[in-house]
């Protein structure tokens, strides 16, 4: 997600981009996700990668 909001997809492999640190939360959806990272994107002036990982009931 851009620091305007876009969702786009990267980093491309050919790019120096890095990518650090992380936040996970437990969304209902994925639009809630997006949501979120765009407000993470907008406050630090970065963008940010969206994925999803599995939920473990037990845990």
């Amino acid at each position: 997600m851009g620091t305007d909001g876009s969702v786009t997809h990267g980093p491309q492999p050919e790019t120096k981009a890095v990518l650090g640190g992380f936040s996970i939360l437990e969304l209902a959806t994925r639009d809630e996700a997006l949501h979120w990272a765009g407000r993470f994107a907008a406050a630090c002036r970065c963008a940010q990668d969206v994925r999803e990982i599995m939920y473990d009931p037990e845990f």
